[in-house]
């Protein structure tokens, strides 16, 4: 499943809400699409009630979030089911959320400035962990290829069935 059909919350964030893991429902299945051609495994699933708007004008509705144990650069990411039920409609262009509410129009909106800083910390975040997977990928590699340890430093053996190639084909071995 990828991560527009899902409302992502990050533990982090739950944590800092106060709430206890031990609400985290199982989780069914892995699902992709957060971090570049990677899996996550969620660590379980919660209800939470969620407003939008202010006090003279606003909606809550509860939503099931999967709950990630990974950093990410947001403290969550609503999918189509927020929208669905909210009955939002997102503007990727103008950064603007609109919903429908019981004294007209919801209007949830954010800065050009903050959109592209949360961009370059996902990118810079999501770089990091496949550096850090790249980098414990070669270790392991290293591991596995590393050369015997009864071999003496410097000495050399080469494989079989190794054929020696003149450096020079005419045979003259003196340089000019």
């Amino acid at each position: 499943m990828e991560e527009a059909g899902l409302n992502i919350l990050y533990a982090d964030t739950l944590d800092a809400m106060g709430i206890d893991r031990s609400r985290l429902r199982p989780s069914g299945a892995p699902f992709h699409g957060v971090m570049p051609g990677k899996q996550a495994i969620p660590l379980g699933w919660i209800d939470l009630l969620v407003t939008f708007g202010d006090p003279s004008n606003f909606r809550k509705e509860t939503l099931t979030f999967e709950v990630v144990g990974f950093k990410g650069a947001y403290h969550a990411i609503l999918g189509w089911p927020c929208y669905a039920k909210f009955i939002a409609i997102p503007n990727y262009t103008y950064l603007k959320l609109k919903i429908p509410g019981p004294r007209g129009v919801i209007t949830v909106g954010s800065s050009f400035q903050c959109a592209y800083q949360c961009e370059e910390d996902s990118c810079e975040l999501a770089s990091a962990v496949v550096a850090s997977e790249e980098l414990a990928h070669i270790r392991v590699e290293t591991v596995e290829d590393s050369p015997d340890s009864n071999r003496k430093v410097g000495s050399f053996v080469p494989d079989e069935g190794v054929k020696e190639i003149p450096l020079d084909p005419r045979g003259q071995a003196t340089r000019s």
